[in-house]
């Protein structure tokens, strides 16, 4: 199915610059792919002019009366030469695809290995997001364009060359013959194509059609879902649902087999019309004297080949179009420029038992597209070694506070330092080195708990530190009571004997992470989110326990949760709207002690109706 999105805008990179670009990445990766269709294009050629004249050779020496041995020993040349040519199509076609799987997969390694790279604020980038997916669709499947196109430039070359002597070949009879032939399959092909290309042409129906069908298909084989399809008895609803979207497929399909249809009859009507026209005129001339037995028979069999090769040559210009807009997605995606340095800026060496100091200047933040700004004019500084909690309703700024000073973001306006040093100027990577995070969303791989933790290949795993890492933690025990302990795979996506750990138990294992980093600069995000009150207390507790003396920022949506950091920052409309102790903000009676007294009162008539 073609990409409903692909040729509304007009691509960075044209058709032959793609098609060079996938020349050269065979070249590097693979020469063989190059060899192998050279070779195919080769036996396409051979085989359609051994074709084209076994018959009128073997006419013409019946013409000169030669001997049955000689006439044997033509037919079993020509037969031999077929046999050749098609043996050797047949193993370059066997062969074929391991050369061109090899280019796709390296391509594939390459996209991803940039999306794991990719500076932060193309992750949130719709438009890049929906650009990532079209060149990820781009290397599903030996049918896409990065590997199809190599399909595509075989046959459209040999169409080329079987063209270009053909055309030759019926030029000695007259350019009557050959424009006719031309004219009308030029025809042909256009007008049957127009009606072929209605799914194109209704390709976001399709789309839509199709990921009705998909999406239920998915949500009803999701592990997730299996214990409600059975609580709440909603199978026969889902069987519902899938049958409608089944028919509106039938349907859309019914559509355009029959467009098909009436463009497979258009064709041969059209080539009833050509063949006729072509075949009245060799006839007249056979009759005139001017074409011999042999002649006649050689131009009538290139006259029926000839359409196959104009029809080919415009269907294989158009698809490779399509593919090289597939294509140019890809290399846009992977050559969009990084807002960040990489690899280019000022080194930045982590500092053994260093204290570092973060500072907002004259911070404004606005997301793209949006119409005010998230963060204006926001000045701090947190101070080296300071525990800083940053509260506020959703919404307030809280994360983007953070997505800034972690430097997953640049400000709109002002500057993020480090130790006074505004750190645009260094490399992005390097500095990311000076943080352990946990965030509200984490990542889990479908790797061993070993793997999770220390978040590389489990024999570059320190064992004795990440077991230490998971007893300060609280989630050693848990670990051990597991089959395989640290070796046990986290998750049953990919592993059936996989282990899913409970949410409480997934945080402390992102607190074993973030303490087997060690970095110097500590961040939680709310990690909590998902956890009652007195668990919450009791984790940042530890949190605030194991972090020791490092500059470490919390964020939590529980006001009391932070009581024990030096500094509480309230963010509201955009700014620092209050700061201070949990108890000197308690006293004030401001706004941090209204939100606090709103929460105290949920939390004891909670309380009193759980008694």
């Amino acid at each position: 199915m073609e990409n409903p999105e692909i040729g509304k805008q007009k691509p960075a990179y044209g058709m032959a610059s793609n098609c060079a670009f996938m020349i050269r990445r065979a070249w590097r990766e693979c020469r063989g792919v190059l060899s192998v269709c050279a070779g195919l294009i080769f036996c396409g050629v051979a085989a359609s002019l051994l074709e084209l004249f076994v018959v009128p050779a073997i006419m013409r020496a019946v013409e000169r009366s030669v001997g049955p041995g000689e006439l044997l020993r033509l037919v079993a040349w020509f037969t031999l030469g077929m046999v050749l040519v098609r043996a050797l199509r047949a193993y370059l076609e066997e062969n074929t695809l391991f050369g061109r799987v090899a280019v796709r997969s390296s391509l594939c390694l390459d996209l991803h290995l940039h999306f794991c790279r990719t500076s932060f604020p193309h992750t949130e980038d719709p438009d890049y997001i929906k650009r990532l997916k079209k060149a990820s669709k781009c290397l599903d499947n030996n049918r896409e364009a990065s590997e199809y196109i190599w399909t595509t430039l075989t046959e459209l070359s040999t169409n080329v060359i079987s063209f270009a002597i053909y055309l030759l070949l019926l030029a000695q009879v007259g350019p009557r013959v050959a424009l006719l032939c031309m004219a009308l399959s030029a025809a042909g092909y256009f007008a049957g194509e127009h009606l072929r290309a209605w799914r194109y042409r209704h390709r976001e129906e399709e789309g839509k059609v199709n990921s009705h069908l998909d999406y239920m298909i998915a949500r009803s084989r999701d592990i997730k879902l299996a214990k409600d399809i059975r609580i709440f008895g909603i199978g026969p609803w889902l069987t519902e649902l899938y049958d409608k979207y089944a028919r509106l497929c039938r349907d859309f399909y019914a559509k355009s087999h029959r467009c098909c249809l009436w463009a497979d009859l258009l064709d041969v009507g059209l080539a009833l019309l050509r063949n006729g026209a072509a075949y009245g005129l060799l006839i007249a001339m056979a009759l005139r004297g001017e074409l011999g037995a042999a002649e006649f028979v050689l131009y009538f069999t290139a006259v029926s080949g000839f359409a196959q090769w104009v029809a080919g040559i415009f269907a294989g210009l158009s698809r490779l179009h399509r593919q090289s807009l597939e294509l140019s997605t890809l290399r846009e995606v992977m050559d969009a420029p990084e807002p960040f340095r990489f690899g280019e800026g000022r080194p930045l060496p982590v500092k053994e038992n260093h204290l570092y100091q973060l500072e907002l200047r004259d911070v404004s933040f606005r997301y793209p597209g949006a119409d005010h700004d998230t963060l204006s004019h926001v000045n701090l500084t947190i101070r080296p070694g300071e525990k800083l909690a940053v509260v506020g309703r959703n919404g307030a700024g809280k994360t983007t506070l953070i997505k800034l000073l972690c430097g997953f973001y640049d400000p709109t306006q002002g500057q993020v330092l480090l130790d006074g040093e505004d750190i645009r100027q260094y490399d992005r990577r390097d500095y990311y080195r000076h943080f352990s995070a946990v965030f509200q969303q984490f990542s889990t791989l479908a790797g061993t708990m070993a793997e999770n933790v220390a978040q590389t290949q489990g024999d570059k795993v320190d064992l004795p530190r990440m077991w230490d890492c998971l007893d300060k933690a609280g989630v050693a025990d848990k670990i051990r009571e597991l089959p395989r302990q640290e070796n046990t795979q986290l998750g049953r996506e990919v592993y059936l004997d996989g282990i899913d750990l409970s949410g409480g138990q997934l945080q402390r294992l992102m607190l074993a992470r973030a303490l087997y980093k060690n970095a110097p600069v500590v961040v939680l995000d709310e990690p909590t989110a998902a956890l009652d009150p007195i668990a919450e207390s009791d984790l940042y507790q530890k949190y605030s326990d194991l972090t020791g003396n490092r500059t470490s920022v919390y964020i939590s949506h529980r006001l009391a949760s932070t009581r024990f950091c030096d500094r509480v920052l309230l963010i509201e409309n955009g700014g620092i709207a209050e700061e201070g102790t949990h108890e000197s903000l308690l006293e004030a009676g401001g706004r941090y002690a209204y939100l606090f007294n709103i929460q105290s009162k949920y939390y004891k008539e909670g309380a009193m109706e759980d008694a």
